[in-house]
């Protein structure tokens, strides 16, 4: 009995340390998951033409002091971007001179586990990944960093390269055909391909950046030097000290969504009553006071971002007793224009597609648009599970099969909850990032 009560005294002293050093005044980006790679570039970044310093230090001894113990970086020793991020990381501390120990254990990750990463992957390496780790590759080899994989690794790696090469000849700098575009990984592109500075200062977003990747931008402002996209570079790393995420901004009340789900999906919302109301108090007022609008948007980001959170937030809001209309995360039902981009982009809008489905499991007798909502996403999940072999790789491939095969309503919390946590270590991190499968808290 005395062990009982210790135990939960404990949890509940625990709860308050979190509600005191996390949660009075939430900042949504501290729950955001660092980008490794994309910190990495920003801490290439020098300070002046001379290049004797970086000018974001405050990134370069983030990459110095995250490294994990098995010599990468990174959030999944065993995943694919862990080659790239540590490749970066490498790449980074050695143009400041600094940390040989660390390069050398990040070398020695490389090459003694990028054969065994690489199978787990073999025959459907992502589009993301056959432009970034071979550009890590020769950037490293560029800046005398010498990598020696083993010899059995020679026929993988000419094959990756050989799919870039199609991939730089197929594809346009900037096209509708695929997203990211080129352009957004203008930091891995081959000196070969030829991108003029007016390509990049075309293209760059009113907040300077680059498609809104740190890293994309930290390399579009070496090249050109642009003002708006050191202004940029110079938001993130003042918004975000503790590593940079792999894209800024981000919707700020999707990151507080996100977190009343993941304390859900945990099963510690009960611990946290009070501050989940505050957040959906005000999510719901917002839903309430904005009229309605067409949400289309010509933005694949946009639309997938914009489906994700509403159908949490239907979702989250409705498990509260919240009365929120269907036509909240329906929208996009009668637009043929995001159809289209969402059947054209199936892989990309895996975890929105996901998020529709589960809202639709608080579906009330009558509501036609959530029924046709739910039978639309199935029907797109079952084609992603069977089409896309680069999901069969991740934890998500799992998910998305569980909630198609058993329905919410018979499943039990508790096995969910333990499911959940199991698996929070593979698939269930924050934002979509170009340098990595899938990054959302869903």
């Amino acid at each position: 009995m005395q062990m009982g009560l210790s135990k939960v005294s404990n949890i509940e002293a625990l709860v308050k340390q979190i509600k005191e050093e996390m949660l009075p005044d939430i900042d949504p980006y501290s729950f955001v998951s660092a980008s490794a790679y994309d910190t990495a570039w920003l801490a290439m970044v020098p300070a002046d033409p001379d290049q004797t310093c970086p000018m974001f230090k405050e990134c370069l001894e983030w990459v110095v002091n995250n490294q994990t113990k098995e010599g990468c970086w990174g959030e999944c020793v065993d995943a694919i971007d862990t080659l790239s991020a540590t490749l970066a990381c490498v790449i980074a501390i050695h143009k400041w001179s600094i940390g040989a120990n660390n390069i050398k254990r990040g070398l020695d990750f490389v090459q003694e586990n990028a054969e065994k990463i690489l199978r787990k992957t073999e025959d459907h390496f992502p589009r993301w990944f056959t432009i970034i780790f071979p550009g890590m590759i020769e950037l490293a080899r560029k800046v005398g960093i010498q990598l020696a994989f083993p010899s059995q690794l020679n026929s993988f790696l000419l094959d990756i390269f050989h799919k870039r090469q199609l991939l730089l000849d197929t594809e346009e700098l900037i096209g509708n055909q695929y997203y990211p575009p080129l352009l957004s990984y203008l930091e891995a592109l081959p000196p070969s391909y030829d991108v003029s500075e007016r390509d990049i200062t075309m293209n760059l977003n009113a907040d300077g950046s680059l498609f809104q990747s740190p890293a994309a931008t930290a390399s579009a402002f070496m090249a050109t030097g642009n003002e708006r996209s050191l202004s940029y570079l110079q938001t993130v790393v003042g918004r975000c000290a503790n590593g940079v995420p792999p894209t800024f901004p981000m919707d700020e009340e999707l990151i507080r969504l996100c977190l009343v789900n993941q304390l859900q999906r945990l099963g510690l919302a009960n611990h946290f009553t009070h501050e989940i109301e505050e957040i959906l108090v005000q999510i719901y007022r917002n839903y309430k006071t904005l009229e309605w609008l067409d949400k289309a948007s010509n933005n694949i980001v946009d639309v997938g971002i914009q489906l994700h959170k509403d159908s949490v937030a239907f979702r989250l809001l409705r498990m509260h007793g919240y009365s929120i209309s269907p036509r909240h995360f329906c929208w996009f039902l009668n637009n043929q224009e995001v159809r289209a981009q969402i059947e054209e982009n199936q892989g990309y809008f895996t975890i929105s597609m996901l998020n529709v489905y589960r809202a639709t499991d608080l579906m009330f007798p009558g509501e036609n648009e959530v029924e046709e909502a739910r039978s639309f996403s199935r029907k797109v999940l079952e084609k992603i599970t069977l089409k896309d072999s680069s999901l069969a790789s991740t934890g998500l491939n799992k998910m998305v099969e569980h909630e198609l095969k058993f329905p919410w309503i018979a499943r039990l919390d508790h096995l969910d909850h333990r499911a959940w946590i199991e698996d929070i270590n593979n698939s269930n991190v924050l934002w979509v990032g170009k340098t990595s499968f899938h990054r959302y808290i869903i």
